[in-house]
């Protein structure tokens, strides 16, 4: 079998016959590249670029849905995260998470350690590409999804700490799950799991992990979740932009050639977001009577991340199903952390754990064959879903999902709690930071030059209970009065009614709807007082 630049025959455009097994050879005196088209190459390497604007996109998305106090430290830790994880990748990640050599099905070992061994052989991904290539494009999947979890810090969250946990949640957490479903050895890879981009190692491997690490880390101080909406909705939007692009190499990439299966995963990624989109508008407008621009977002953010498990094995009109299905999902999976009383200040499990989840369904109901051989490799590999009549697909993704669920939240939270207990490292700010803000408590810098008084602190900071040694009690003078009453004396009401509608970050319009519902009860109270007569004498 000779080489050609376009060929008829499925599997790698030529059979791999280097003189290292460990290495493919020596480039001293060999040709490398041999075995590879370079449009496959050059299209991943692309891809891996756009990923890692996905770093940048989640953290411009995580500053615009804080307050603008701690809009500066969310770049941060999105950033260092980043750099924490490609030395973590480099170091051990990448062979925990792929080397061949490893049969146990969980986890890797240090087959490559430190690179070693990791160069012009066909990868464990796919033959199209070489396994050098593959390492670095799989690094940003990881770096992505650690910048997902560490959202979790959000306005109550010290850094130090988070930076961490992201080096040991890595290896300890994405590793496994990485291994379990796209490791030749695998477990959930050898049980017949449909996982095309994801679904597990990024989507319920942050979300399950937010939650976990937001649990351990405690809730913010109750009155000053009042009135939590984005403080910059261009910074949410700019920075959803950025995440729609680099998912398009996220999912794209994910077939590792050049190839029609690419297409189809970039075409099923927009058809679902942008389902979603609508889908989530409609639901805020039917609250506010107003349209939404985070809610559009969300809607995006939640339909790529049901497409990231999904988008290379079901057809186009089922996109648009999984589109409507995850809009619906999430959008009122925002409740969630009022039922188990955690505070998953951004939404990452409501995005990503149930969007990721309904993905991963839908492989079950919708998979196809014809599909997942539109890159040329895989046909006729896997069995497929529904669609192809192999109907115990759907109870293989649900154990799927259940093993990866429960180990992501046990295992992120064990993690984060030792973290917390060593001294110096524990994870939670002081109340006084989270009312002064991250940015000036652990940075020293600021996103902005100047600082809303009435929005940020005055209007929005409740009185204290407690007088000061000198007997003074503080109370808010100045700010928005209708702001400063909810926060001084109708927040038990106001409470109730963000968790009546499962008011969230991502979701402004909740936001609006609870707090026109307690001005209406305010203003229905005093207007009945003013119409009662006096007693009589």
């Amino acid at each position: 079998m000779s080489w050609s630049p376009s060929y008829s025959w499925t599997g790698a455009p030529t059979t791999f016959n280097g003189t290292n097994a460990e290495t493919g050879g020596d480039s001293n005196t060999e040709n490398l590249n041999q075995w590879y088209q370079s449009g496959d190459q050059a299209y991943i390497i692309i891809s891996a670029c756009m990923v890692m604007l996905m770093v940048p996109g989640i953290g411009f998305l995580y500053s615009g849905l804080s307050r603008r106090k701690s809009a500066l430290s969310l770049l941060w830790v999105t950033m260092m995260s980043f750099s924490v994880v490609i030395f973590q990748w480099y170091f051990w990640g990448y062979s925990l998470a792929f080397s061949t050599t490893a049969t146990n099905g969980f986890i890797g070992d240090l087959h490559h350690f430190g690179l070693m061994n990791t160069l012009a052989v066909p990868s464990p991904g796919s033959a199209l590409i070489p396994e050098l290539l593959y390492s670095f494009y799989q690094m940003m999947f990881c770096a992505v999804t650690a910048a997902l979890v560490i959202g979790a810090v959000a306005e109550r969250g010290r850094m130090l700490p988070a930076m961490v946990f992201v080096f040991f949640w890595c290896t300890l957490v994405y590793c496994p799950l990485a291994c379990w479903v796209w490791n030749i050895n695998g477990w959930a890879y050898n049980y017949g799991v449909l996982d095309y981009a994801g679904g597990g190692p990024v989507e319920i491997g942050s979300g399950l992990s937010a939650l976990a690490y937001s649990w351990i880390l405690g809730r913010r101080h109750e009155r000053m979740m009042l009135n939590f909406r984005p403080h910059n909705v261009s910074l949410v939007t700019l920075g959803t932009i950025l995440l729609w692009f680099g998912w398009l190499g996220f999912n794209g990439g994910s077939s590792f050639g050049a190839n029609l299966r690419a297409t189809m995963a970039c075409w099923n990624s927009c058809l679902a977001a942008i389902f979603a989109s609508m889908t989530w508008c409609l639901l805020d407008f039917r609250l506010a009577k107003k349209w939404s621009m985070v809610g559009w977002c969300s809607g995006v953010i939640s339909g790529l991340v049901a497409a990231t498990p999904a988008s290379g094995f079901i057809p186009p009109w089922a996109s648009i199903i999984l589109g409507v299905v995850t809009g619906v999902a999430c959008n009122f999976g925002t409740k969630v952390k009022f039922l188990v009383g955690i505070d998953d200040s951004l939404d990452v499990f409501a995005e990503h754990g149930i969007g990721g989840i309904v993905g991963l369904i839908f492989n079950a109901l919708f998979g196809a064959n014809y599909i997942i051989g539109l890159d040329g490799v895989n046909n006729g590999v896997y069995p497929g879903g529904w669609l192809d009549h192999h109907y115990a697909q759907l109870y293989i993704q649900i154990a799927y999902i259940v093993a990866a669920c429960g180990y992501t939240f046990v295992m992120s939270a064990i993690i984060a709690k030792i973290i917390d207990v060593i001294p110096g490292l524990h994870l939670r700010a002081t109340e006084e930071a989270e009312l002064l803000g991250m940015d000036d408590d652990q940075l020293g810098e600021f996103a902005y030059d100047y600082v809303e008084v009435r929005r940020d602190f005055l209007a929005w900071t409740p009185a204290k209970e407690v007088p000061t040694s000198d007997g003074h009690r503080f109370v808010p003078q100045h700010g928005i009065e209708g702001h400063a009453n909810i926060a001084n004396g109708n927040n038990s009401l106001l409470e109730k009614e963000q968790e009546k509608l499962g008011v969230s970050s991502r979701d402004p319009a909740k936001e609006q709807a609870a707090e026109a519902a307690v001005n209406s009860a305010v203003n229905s109270s005093e207007s009945r007082r003013s119409i009662t007569p006096p007693p009589a004498a």
